[in-house]
């Protein structure tokens, strides 16, 4: 198959390359068809149309055309689950013993709790 070295070299570009428009392909088409929301169902039947009878270019001309949308749209869809993230980390987690600790002295600030009991929620808190 490889006679020479740059027969290798040849063969690994184009494997290269073809793995790389798969990548671009595929990001495309997640932009077009989950992140995009304001395309039309037309417009993008157009540009699955393109990118099935001229590929390579139209993958270029996309990434040129909505190459900045494209990276708009997946910063804000990775902030979003970042956001969902965090939240659901912020809900499983909990409340800090600090906040237990400040809740607790402000019920027996008020009244509401004995100072054995106070002492109680702080020592369960710190545990």
């Amino acid at each position: 198959m490889w006679n020479t070295f740059w027969d290798f070299l040849w063969t690994t570009l184009v494997i290269f390359a073809f793995i790389a428009y798969l990548m671009i392909l595929f990001n495309i088409l997640v932009d077009l068809f989950w992140r995009d929301h304001k395309t039309s169902g037309w417009v993008k039947a157009i540009w699955v149309i393109f990118l099935i009878v001229l590929p390579y270019l139209t993958a270029l001309v996309y990434l040129i055309a909505r190459g900045k949308g494209m990276a708009e749209r997946a910063r804000d869809q990775a902030m979003a689950a970042k956001r969902e993230t965090d939240d659901y980390i912020k809900q499983a987690a909990g409340r800090s013993p600090a906040q237990e600790i400040a809740d607790a002295k402000n019920l027996l600030e008020t009244g509401t709790i004995s100072q054995a009991e106070f002492d109680t929620l702080k020592a369960k808190a710190l545990s």
